[in-house]
């Protein structure tokens, strides 16, 4: 089935560590990830990743492989108390012209 994983479920770590999570599809034809965390009521856009290229926006660090069966991976480079958050990762199509 069509799905989107993400892992851990909780993380825990200290201020300045660094934390990593990871998001993984099994959807045809998508090949793109998009990153957000929800602070408070506001969802706070994180960057994203085309096939293997990732654009993280600052603070942040995108890498992996966002085609079916690969992971991309968000990196949290230096944790502040504003980090503490629910994050989410979504799949999409491609969002224009692209080769998987």
């Amino acid at each position: 089935s069509n799905q989107v994983h993400q892992t851990p479920a909780d993380l825990y770590k200290n201020q300045g560590e660094s934390a990593k999570m990871e998001c993984s599809h099994s959807i045809s034809g998508y090949n793109h990830i998009l990153w957000y965390k929800q602070s408070n009521r506001e969802f706070v856009f994180l960057g994203y990743m085309i096939g293997t290229s990732g654009f993280p926006e600052a603070g942040f660090d995108i890498e992996g492989d966002a085609n079916a069966g690969g992971t991309s991976t968000l990196t949290i480079k230096q944790l502040t108390p504003n980090s503490s958050a629910v994050y989410y990762c979504a799949a999409n199509p491609c969002p224009f012209e692209c080769s998987s």
